[in-house]
């Protein structure tokens, strides 16, 4: 194969279009030309009466080519020609990382309970910086960040963008600033609350700071469950401070709550049988001492998300050392009994 062929196929092999992958964020933007001086009147072209051009008319036309060939971020949701409703867009939202977001002020007002942190006008009006869409409004948020937050303005889902979890926390973040309640767009039938949870498994401390944070408890519920196995003293002060003394107190007692209910289980033996000829109380009491010694490792180094099969790993084996068939099967009714009682303990608070 020679080295056109090769290029060939690896340039089909890093499409990145044909493999799209679930981790990266789709881009919300694209460039696009836009005339930024709307305010200069049209210019005809006429030719010239001589050979000879003037200054102003060599002005007007460079203003004219500025106009006309400036090129811009705009977001590939909220652009000028979206119809997103049957009114044009009257407002520019910009981004800090320099992105066009094309919007209605009756829908952001609406949407808001404080204009946008006080950033969007009652009405429309003229600004020192705007095009023929409406004033424009420097935020300090990224595209990223502020295509989510859009995206709740207007009541749709930004799942298509593959948002990050670092770009969904901010976002909500951002919604509370912007006077849109988390509380109110976060629900267990949205989107929005889909995605994040879906990021739990991967980064559940986050997840659940973010749910204390702004108070989502539908949110934190099923988060906790996949918080079982985090080491409470990997939680940082700022995490601390960030999640707050009630789902602080919360996520202890989870913990503590599991480590309790484990020691209780476990401290029961097997119960003992009427005494035979080959297996008298004081036989039976070897399987006692077993089984509390069985028990003392597994709540000596208990944790929060012990499994079952460690509990069967390090039980089951009590009975190679008995010889007496009742005291096998006590033992492995008792096991059973455990495993059942384990499984239905709470693995999740809030």
């Amino acid at each position: 194969m020679d080295s056109t062929e090769w290029d060939s196929v690896l340039q089909y092999i890093s499409d990145s279009g044909d493999f799209p992958s679930p981790q990266t964020e789709r881009p919300v933007s694209e460039m696009t030309g836009i005339s930024l001086h709307p305010q200069l009147p049209p210019h005809t072209l006429t030719p010239p009466n001589s050979d000879k051009s003037t200054p102003s008319d060599s002005q007007d036309q460079s203003l004219h080519d500025l106009s006309e060939n400036t090129v811009v971020s705009v977001s590939t949701t909220f652009h000028p020609g979206a119809n997103l409703l049957s009114i044009p867009p009257d407002l520019i939202l910009l981004s800090s990382d320099g992105v066009f977001f094309y919007v209605h002020t009756t829908r952001v007002l609406s949407a808001s309970r404080n204009r946008f942190n006080e950033l969007v006008p009652p009405k429309a009006n003229k600004a020192t910086l705007r095009d023929d869409l409406g004033p424009v409004i420097a935020l300090p948020d990224t595209a990223t960040v502020l295509n989510v937050v859009l995206h709740i303005v207007y009541d749709m889902s930004s799942t298509h963008y593959r948002p990050s979890l670092d770009t969904l926390v901010a976002a909500v973040d951002a919604m509370a600033i912007y006077g849109l309640p988390p509380k109110q767009h976060i629900a267990p039938s949205t989107p929005l609350y889909s995605m994040i949870l879906s990021q739990a498994p991967i980064q559940p401390i986050i997840v659940y700071a973010l749910a204390a944070t702004h108070d989502l408890y539908d949110l934190a519920v099923p988060v906790s469950s996949h918080l079982l196995s985090f080491p409470l003293y990997h939680l940082t002060d700022d995490l601390a401070v960030r999640i707050g003394p009630v789902y602080v107190k919360r996520l202890f007692f989870l913990h503590l709550g599991r480590l309790d209910a484990l020691k209780r289980l476990l401290l029961p033996p097997p119960h003992p049988h009427p005494p035979t000829d080959i297996c008298d109380f004081s036989e039976q009491k070897k399987l006692t001492r077993a089984w509390a010694l069985a028990s003392a490792y597994l709540a000596w180094d208990a944790r929060p998300d012990l499994s079952t099969s460690a509990m069967e790993t390090a039980l089951w084996p009590l009975a190679d050392h008995l010889s007496c068939d009742i005291c096998k099967k006590s033992l492995a009714e008792r096991v059973k009994q455990l495993i059942v009682q384990w499984s239905v303990v709470k693995v999740r608070r809030c």
